[in-house]
């Protein structure tokens, strides 16, 4: 089943003889729980695709459909809404809330959006990601590690149709990189959560169901590693 459908997607910036294609007429789709991988070369696009993905930056042109929906068929406010319900956004550095706690970190999307929370999910996913002992502990009394499976607990606590990550292991050591990726992977497998992860490690992107390869904007490569 289409969970996520990309047509002739197209980014531009600036203008004139400035302009730059950062995403180049992009077109394909991802399957409900499906875990794709996307790699590329530093300013291939990889990045400025994911926040569009995530309705976080409108195209110049094209559409982005979920669950047949169009994203950018949206205002502000509904985008805003879009982003918190239906988008888990992992980023490399974390963005986690200083002056709040694992708890607070993990549960303030649902906060946000004026919900009250679901203490079961809750629970489930804090022993999940082994964060039970340290719910009451700052983002500063925790290692990098930590501080990534907070970021991804509060991306899960709405239960959000796809997970988008961005170098979700790049300021981490090898151990709890492959930690790291093992969660993801359990959570697209146990959720059947579609995943879309952005990375520069060949042995990340070789644990995906499909690769995209994106250089110049455009799609170079789209291979299915297993059905």
């Amino acid at each position: 089943m289409e969970l996520l459908k990309v047509e002739n997607l197209t980014k531009v910036y600036g203008k004139g003889e400035n302009r730059v294609y950062a995403l180049n007429d992009i077109s394909f789709s991802v399957r409900k729980g499906e875990f794709l991988s996307i790699i590329g070369p530093s300013g291939s696009g990889k990045s400025t695709l994911l926040h569009i993905l995530g309705g976080v930056d409108r195209p110049t042109s094209g559409k982005v459909y979920l669950n047949g929906a169009d994203v950018y068929a949206q205002n502000e406010t509904q985008l805003a809404i879009f982003r918190r319900r239906q988008v888990g956004l992992i980023y490399q550095f974390y963005n986690l809330i200083p002056v709040l706690n694992v708890e607070e970190n993990m549960t303030l999307p649902v906060l946000m959006d004026g919900r009250p929370i679901n203490q079961e999910r809750f629970q489930e996913l804090i022993t999940l990601l082994d964060l039970k002992k340290r719910k009451r502990h700052l983002p500063n009394q925790l290692s990098g590690g930590q501080q990534q499976r907070v970021s991804i607990g509060r991306a899960l606590m709405n239960a959000p149709a796809v997970m988008l990550a961005d170098e979700p292991t790049g300021n981490l050591d090898s151990k709890n990189s492959q930690e790291i990726i093992s969660l993801l992977k359990y959570s697209n497998q146990k959720y059947n959560q579609t995943l879309i992860i952005i990375t520069h490690d060949e042995n990340i992107a070789l644990q995906a169901d499909r690769i995209i390869a994106i250089e110049d904007g455009k799609i170079t490569r789209d291979e299915v590693i297993r059905a």
